[in-house]
This record gives C-alpha cells, sequence and structure tokens, in this order.
C-alpha cells in the first residue's frame, strides 16, 4: 500500500486503482494515568535498574459517515526485584480519521496500521512526560512497527479459526 501526503490527508492506491482518502479530523487524549506505589522508597535505592513491561493495543470503533475513531493504548509498568512496583504508567490516544474509497480489507489495514502510527508520536511523548513528573529518568520508547503488529494479529484470528474448524478468507 503506497502512500502520498498533502495538506494533511493521505492518499493509498486501492486493488482496483482507486484512491483510499485518510483524513486526520482531530486527535485527542482521551485517558492517562501514572501511579507510583513504591514512593518515596524507591528513589532511595541506589543504582536504578527497572524491569520494564510495554503493552500496546488499539481499537476502532466506527462513528458513521466514513468517520472511525481509533484508540491507541499503551501501558508501561516499570518494577523492581520481582515485587517492587516502581511506577505504572497508561496513556489513551485518540483520533477520528475519515477514510474514503476503501474496501472491507484496505480499511482494516488503514484501522490498524496507518492510524495508530499517526498516533503513537503523541502517545510515546505524553508516556514520557507523565514519568519524568513522576520523578523517574525519561522513557524512551523504540518505535513501533505497526504493520508487523496487524499482519501478527491477523495470523493469530487465522490460527484461531483453524483450531476452532472454521473457514479461513
Amino acid at each position: 500500500m503506497s502512500e502520498s501526503h498533502s495538506d494533511g490527508a493521505g492518499a493509498a492506491e486501492g486493488q482496483g486503482g482507486s484512491q483510499v482518502q485518510l483524513r486526520i479530523e482531530r486527535l485527542y487524549l482521551k485517558d492517562a494515568s501514572f501511579e507510583s506505589p513504591g514512593t518515596p522508597s524507591i528513589f532511595a535505592e541506589q543504582q536504578w535498574r527497572p524491569k520494564t513491561q510495554v503493552d500496546i493495543n488499539t481499537r476502532a470503533n466506527s462513528l458513521g459517515d466514513n468517520r472511525h475513531e481509533v484508540v491507541l493504548t499503551a501501558t508501561v509498568a516499570s518494577t523492581r526485584d520481582e515485587d517492587k512496583v516502581a511506577f505504572v504508567v497508561e496513556v489513551q490516544y485518540a483520533g477520528i480519521f475519515v477514510i474514503e474509497g476503501a474496501s472491507d480489507p484496505e480499511l482494516q489495514q488503514v484501522l490498524g496500521i496507518a492510524c495508530p502510527s499517526a498516533l503513537f508520536p503523541y502517545v510515546r511523548e505524553n508516556l514520557d512526560n507523565l514519568v519524568v513528573r513522576g520523578g523517574f529518568p525519561a522513557l524512551h520508547l523504540a518505535p513501533v512497527n505497526f504493520e508487523v503488529l496487524f499482519a501478527q494479529a491477523l495470523q493469530q484470528a487465522r490460527q484461531k479459526q483453524v483450531e476452532a474448524g472454521l473457514p479461513t478468507h
């Protein structure tokens, strides 16, 4: 799927030569939380070598008229010594996207790849901001390849269909 961007809108060529139009209508912070149950004792420890777990999820809701809300949720949990929680931070960042000219498979790709890719920089910035405001070192999340995650999700869905004895397409 090739994309070109002009005036804030993206276009991708569909299988039939038609243009898939993607336009961002609005981006917004839907929810954010920060918990630090290990403070202040966690700050007294000499070496900061936490174990960090990152969980990223997306969901999409149709709003009608080719409008879709996509919510990207990222949760980061940082622990020390297996049982000491330093912090847990979660950000839900959302966007309203107008998607026109897409077949169902193309629409699923745009909702699962292009939209979360547009939201990720905002999620990363908000996570880092909350962690730093909580008194911890900056949190630098690596870029996420949503195309690979989308392909993995499709593969897992197909595997579940095979295991359930359902036909796959």
